[in-house]
C-alpha cells in the first residue's frame, strides 16, 4: 500500500503541484509572520541594548508626560556616594528640514533632537563621526549617516530645523554620526547642550538624568541610595530601563504578530479547504481503484492510511516550501509596511527554530485532517459498489449538515445582533463569536445552498449559451459539495474584504458628518500627526487680514481621583465661534473654571451639570473644574472639554502644541480670498498645512485609505489562494470528468465549446462564492460598526460601487481560473476518453 500510495502521487505530477501549493502559500505566511517578527524583536532588542549603554541609574519624573527632573536637583545627584557623573537628557521632537525646504520624512520612525554631550561627559562611548565633527556651538547641528542621505544635506550646509513648541532654528551642518538607530526612517539631530537645553526644556526642568556609577559601587545600592533623596522622582538601574524599553517593543510586536499570524490562519483556512477538496476529489477519482485493492484483499484501515499517508508526504513538502517561501515574504511584508510609512527597523534575516518547528507542524497537520475526512468515507465504500461508475458521486444527502448550518447561522445572527446593540470590546467578542457561528453555519449548508443558487444562477448562461450554458450549470449543481468546497474558499476571503470596505466606507462616513455638522471653521490648520502643528503658526494666522478668529485645539492628558487616565481636549479661543456644541444639558459656556462633558463621559463616569472633577497633572499639578455643559456625542470634541488655562497649567512649557487650529472669515471676507494670505502666513513653519473643510476631509479619508491599504494587500493572499482553489479544482474536476467530455466530443461538440462549458461553470462558482461572500462580510461588517460607535464611528455606509466591482471580479477571476482548465478539457481524446476506465 505504501507503494501504491507513493506511485499514485508520482502519477498525477499535476494534481500533486496543485495541492502542495496550496500547502506552500499557507505556511508560507505562518513562516513569514514568525520570520518577520523575529527579525523585528532581535534589531529591537539591539538597538535599545545599545541606547542605555553606560547607564547605571535612570532618574527621571514621575511620569513621562511629566516636566521632568528639575535642574535644581542635578548637583544634589552628581554628590551622592558612588556617582561617577550624571548626564542631563535635553530631548525633543523636531523636523529636520531639506536645502529646498521640505521636511524630511521619517515615516513611523522618530524625528528627534537632542543634546551632544563629549567624551568626557557621556556615559558610554560617543557617536562615531564619519565626516566633519560634532556641534560646539548654538546654530550647529549633526545629524545621524541615513537622515544626511536622504535630505541631501553635507557638512556646511545650512538648513532649518522646526521645533514645535519653539519655531524655525537656522542651522549649520558640522558633522555626520553612525548611530544605532540608524534605521527605519529614523532622523537624529544633535544640538550643542546649550541651545538643546534652551530648545527642549522648560529652563527648570530636563526629561531625566542618566547616571553612571563609580568602578566598583553597585547599581542596585546606587539606585536605591538616588531613590531615597527623591522619593518624588521615579529611580530605575540600568537594566530596569532596558527591559522596559525591550518590553514595550514586545508589546507593539505581540500586536504586530498577531495581526500577521491572523492573516496566516486565513490563508491556512482557505487552503485547508482546497487541500479537503481536492482530497475528496482524489478519493472520488480512484475509487474503482480503491475498491479493486479492497477486492484483493487491502483492509479498510490500509485504504484510510494510504489516502492519509499520500497528504502526510503533501505537508511535509508543502510545509518544507513554505518555509523557504516565508523567508521571500518576509522581505515583502517588510518592504510593504516600511512603504507605508510604519518606519520598522529593518535587520537580517533569520530563521528561529520555533518558525520552522510550528510552520512544518501546522502544515502538515492540516494537510493530514484535511484529508482524514476522505479517508474515512473511501474506506467505508463497499468494493462491489465502488466499481459501479454511477457510484462516482458519493451520498448526496445533504440533510443532517444543512440542518447544522441553519441552527448555527440562528446563533450567529442572534448573537451578532445582540453584540451590535452595546459598544466596547465585550460587544465587539459578541459579534466576532456570532462571525465565527455564521462562517460554520455557511461552511456546513454552502451545498444545500449552492443547489438552489447555482441554479438560479445558472438561468442566465443558460438562456444565453443555450445548451453549453445547461451544460455548465448542471456540472456546478451535480456535485454540490465540491462547488460549495471551491466557492468557500472566495467567500471568505470576499467577506473579510467587504466586512474591511464597509469599515473604511463608514468611518470616512462618520469623520464627513463630524466635520459638516460640527466644524463651522472655513479652514483647518494641520501638522504631521506625530508632530503637531506649532503655536506659532496660529498666532501668525491670527494676523492674516479678514480673519476674524483663529481657534487652537489641544489634548489634555490627566487623571481623575481613582487614578484612571483620561484625554480631552482644550481651546484656545471662543470655542463656540468655529464648532457646533448641541448641548442636552446646562449650557456651553465654559468660563474659567468650567467643563463640559460628552453624554457618553456624563453617563459613563456619573458627571452631571453642577459636579465638580478633579484632574491632576502628570507632573503634580491639580486643577477642580465643574461640569457646566453636557454636549450629544462628536468626535469632534472628544470626551470632555476644558478652558486653555488648564492645559497650560498642566502640560509643560516644552510639551505645549497645537493639535490643530480652526480659521473663521470676518463677515463680508469671501474665504477663497484667505487661502493665499494664510499659506504666505504659515509658510515660514513649512509642515503646516490650509485646508478647507472639503480638503480636511479628504486628508483624514486618506489616512483611513492608508490603513486599509495594508489590510488589502494582506488579504489579497487569501484571494489568490481561492483562486488557485479554483484552478486546483477545476483542474481535477476535468480528470474525473475525461469520459464525460470525451462522449460530448464524440457527439459532435466543438473544442471551444468545451472551452465555453468550462468557463461557464468557473464564473457561476466563482460568483456564488462571492455573492454570499460579499452578503455575509456586508452582515457582519454593519454588526461590528456598531460596536465602534464610542469610537466616532457612529455612520453605516456601504461601498456599493466597490460590492458591484468585486461581484464582476469574481465573474472575471472564475473565467481567467478556468483558463488552463478548459484547454486540457477541449483537447481530451474522444475515443481515448471512452475507452478509458
Amino acid at each position: 500500500m505504501r507503494k501504491v500510495s507513493l506511485r499514485n502521487l508520482a502519477a498525477h505530477k499535476v494534481r500533486l503541484v496543485l495541492t502542495v501549493l496550496s500547502v506552500v502559500l499557507g505556511t508560507a505566511f505562518v513562516a513569514g509572520s514568525l520570520i518577520f517578527t523575529d527579525t523585528l524583536q532581535r534589531t529591537f532588542d539591539g538597538v535599545f541594548g545599545d541606547v542605555a549603554a553606560g547607564v547605571d541609574v535612570r532618574v527621571a519624573g514621575p511620569d513621562q508626560r511629566a516636566a521632568g527632573v528639575p535642574l535644581a536637583d542635578l548637583p544634589t545627584i552628581a554628590d551622592t556616594p558612588g556617582v561617577r557623573s550624571v548626564a542631563p537628557a535635553e530631548i525633543g521632537q523636531v523636523v529636520l528640514l531639506t536645502p529646498g525646504g521640505t521636511a524630511v520624512q521619517a515615516g513611523g520612525a522618530q524625528s528627534v533632537g537632542e543634546a551632544y554631550l563629549p567624551p568626557d561627559q557621556a556615559l558610554a562611548e560617543s557617536p562615531e563621526f564619519v565626516v566633519g565633527s560634532p556641534p560646539s556651538r548654538p546654530g550647529e547641528i549633526a545629524i545621524n549617516r541615513s537622515a544626511a542621505d536622504r535630505s541631501g544635506l553635507s557638512v556646511g550646509a545650512q538648513t532649518k530645523v522646526l521645533v514645535p513648541a519653539v519655531g524655525l532654528q537656522e542651522v549649520t551642518l558640522t558633522g555626520i554620526y553612525r548611530s544605532d538607530l540608524d534605521t527605519g526612517g529614523y532622523v537624529g539631530v544633535l544640538f550643542a547642550q546649550a541651545q538643546a537645553r534652551d530648545l527642549f526644556t522648560d529652563g527648570e526642568h530636563v526629561a531625566y538624568v542618566d547616571v553612571a556609577a563609580t568602578p566598583g559601587t553597585d547599581r542596585t545600592q546606587l539606585r536605591d541610595r538616588l531613590a531615597d533623596r527623591f522619593p518624588d522622582l521615579t529611580v530605575r538601574d540600568g537594566d530596569q530601563v532596558r527591559a522596559e524599553l525591550q518590553g514595550r517593543i514586545g508589546d507593539a510586536l505581540q500586536f504586530v504578530n498577531y495581526f500577521l499570524l491572523a492573516f496566516g490562519a486565513i490563508a491556512l483556512l482557505v487552503g485547508t479547504f482546497i487541500i479537503y477538496n481536492t482530497f475528496a476529489m482524489i478519493v472520488a477519482q480512484r475509487l474503482g481503484e480503491l475498491a479493486l485493492l479492497r477486492a484483493i484483499g487491502a483492509s479498510r484501515g490500509q485504504i484510510g492510511r494510504s489516502v492519509v499517508g499520500e497528504a502526510l508526504v503533501v505537508g511535509i513538502i508543502g510545509s518544507l516550501l513554505g518555509l523557504a517561501g516565508g523567508v521571500g515574504l518576509a522581505y515583502v511584508l517588510s518592504g510593504v509596511l516600511n512603504a507605508f510609512g510604519v518606519g520598522l527597523p529593518t535587520g537580517t534575516l533569520r530563521l528561529p527554530p520555533s518558525a520552522a518547528a510550528v510552520t512544518v507542524l501546522v502544515g502538515v497537520l492540516v494537510t493530514t485532517l484535511s484529508a482524514y475526512g476522505p479517508a474515512r468515507r473511501a474506506a467505508k465504500i463497499p468494493p462491489v459498489a465502488a466499481m459501479r461508475a454511477e457510484f462516482a458521486g458519493g451520498d448526496d444527502s445533504l440533510r443532517q449538515r444543512t440542518v447544522g448550518g441553519i441552527v448555527l447561522a440562528v446563533l450567529g445572527i442572534v448573537l451578532a445582533g445582540w453584540g451590535a446593540r452595546s459598544v466596547g470590546a465585550g460587544a465587539a467578542t459578541t459579534v466576532g463569536i456570532g462571525a465565527l457561528c455564521l462562517i460554520v453555519a455557511v461552511l456546513l449548508a454552502a451545498p444545500a445552498l449552492a443547489r438552489r443558487v447555482l441554479g438560479g444562477l445558472g438561468a442566465v448562461p443558460a438562456r444565453l449559451f443555450g445548451v453549453v450554458g445547461r451544460l455548465a450549470r448542471g456540472n456546478a449543481v451535480r456535485n454540490p459539495r465540491r462547488s460549495a468546497a471551491t466557492a468557500f474558499a472566495l467567500t471568505l476571503g470576499l467577506m473579510l474584504v467587504a466586512a474591511i470596505g464597509t469599515l473604511g466606507a463608514s468611518a470616512k462616513a462618520s469623520v464627513d458628518a463630524a466635520v459638516d455638522t460640527g466644524v463651522r471653521a472655513d479652514y483647518v490648520l494641520t501638522g504631521p500627526q506625530l508632530v503637531g502643528l506649532p503655536p506659532a503658526a496660529a498666532a501668525s494666522a491670527a494676523r492674516v487680514p479678514g480673519v476674524a478668529e483663529v481657534v487652537a485645539m489641544h489634548l489634555v492628558s490627566a487623571t481623575t481621583g481613582d487614578g484612571s487616565a483620561v484625554t480631552g481636549v482644550a481651546f484656545r479661543g471662543p470655542l463656540g465661534d468655529v464648532v457646533t456644541v448641541r448641548t442636552v444639558a446646562g449650557s456651553a459656556e465654559l468660563g474659567d473654571d468650567g467643563m463640559l462633558v460628552s453624554q457618553q463621559t456624563s453617563t459613563a463616569r456619573g458627571w452631571r451639570v453642577g459636579d465638580t472633577v478633579t484632574l491632576n497633572g502628570y507632573g503634580g499639578q491639580r486643577v477642580t473644574q465643574r461640569v457646566t455643559g453636557v454636549y450629544a456625542d462628536t468626535p469632534i470634541l472628544g470626551d470632555w472639554v476644558v478652558p486653555d488655562q488648564v492645559y497650560t497649567a498642566m502640560t509643560p512649557a516644552n510639551q505645549r502644541v497645537d493639535l490643530i487650529a480652526l480659521v473663521r472669515a470676518a463677515p463680508g471676507t469671501d474665504p477663497a480670498e484667505l487661502r493665499a494670505p494664510l499659506e504666505a502666513a504659515t509658510g515660514p513653519y513649512i509642515v503646516v498645512q490650509v485646508l478647507d473643510r472639503e480638503q480636511y476631509k479628504g486628508q483624514q479619508a486618506r489616512q483611513i485609505d492608508t490603513l486599509l491599504a495594508v489590510l488589502y494587500g494582506l488579504l489579497a493572499l487569501a484571494i489568490v489562494i481561492a483562486i488557485l482553489g479554483i484552478v486546483n479544482t477545476l483542474a481535477l474536476s476535468v480528470v474525473e470528468r475525461r469520459r464525460e467530455i470525451g462522449m460530448l466530443r464524440a457527439v459532435g461538440t466543438r473544442r471551444v465549446q468545451v472551452r465555453r462549458m468550462i468557463y461557464l461553470e468557473a464564473a457561476l462558482i466563482a460568483v456564488f462564492g462571492a455573492v454570499v461572500g460579499v452578503l455575509l462580510g456586508l452582515g457582519l461588517g454593519t454588526a461590528f460598526i456598531r460596536t465602534l460607535r464610542d469610537q466616532g464611528i457612529d455612520r453605516i455606509a456601504v461601498p456599493w460601487g466597490q460590492l458591484v466591482a468585486m461581484l464582476i471580479a469574481a465573474a472575471v477571476v472564475g473565467v481567467v481560473a478556468a483558463l488552463v482548465p478548459a484547454i486540457r478539457a477541449a483537447r481530451t481524446p474522444p475515443l481515448a476518453a471512452i475507452a478509458d476506465l
